[in-house]
C-alpha cells in the first residue's frame, strides 16, 4: 500500500507502507510478493504466470510517480482547469409550457399547488 508522507531527509515521497522503506530516486522493483498482496488487497485473482509482468508494469508506474514527485512545482499557481476556459452558459429562457395542474389532477393527493404525501419522519 503506498502514500505520500515524508523521507528521512524531509522531502516528500511515495512511501510502500508494508516494506517500510521510501522510493526516493532509487528504482522501485516489486516482488512476485508485493503482486499478490495488491491483488488481494484489490479482490483481484492474478495467473502466477503473470504476475512477473504485473510487478514490472507496476513497478513503471511507481517510478513514474517518483518522477512526478521529484518536480518543483513551488511557483506554480493552481488552477482549476488546465485551458482557463469559460464554461459557455445558455439563456435561461423557459422551453415548456407548465403542466402543473396537469399532472396534480392525477396526483392522489395534493393541495395549494403541492403534492401531499405520507408523513415519514415524526
Amino acid at each position: 500500500m503506498a502514500f505520500y508522507g515524508k523521507s528521512a531527509a524531509g522531502s516528500d515521497r511515495l512511501c510502500y507502507l508494508s516494506r517500510g522503506f521510501f522510493f526516493g530516486s532509487n528504482v522501485v522493483s516489486l516482488s512476485e510478493q508485493d503482486i499478490k498482496q495488491i491483488a488481494w488487497l484489490a479482490r483481484l485473482e492474478i495467473d502466477q504466470a503473470d504476475s512477473p509482468k504485473y510487478a514490472s508494469e507496476l513497478s513503471r508506474v511507481l517510478d513514474l510517480v517518483d518522477q512526478l514527485n521529484q518536480i518543483n512545482t513551488d511557483d506554480t499557481e493552481a488552477m482549476a482547469h488546465p485551458t482557463d476556459a469559460v464554461q459557455r452558459l445558455r439563456e435561461d429562457v423557459v422551453t415548456e409550457d407548465n403542466q402543473r395542474d396537469k399532472f396534480q389532477s392525477i396526483a392522489p393527493l395534493s393541495e395549494d399547488g403541492l403534492y401531499l404525501v405520507p408523513r415519514v419522519i415524526e
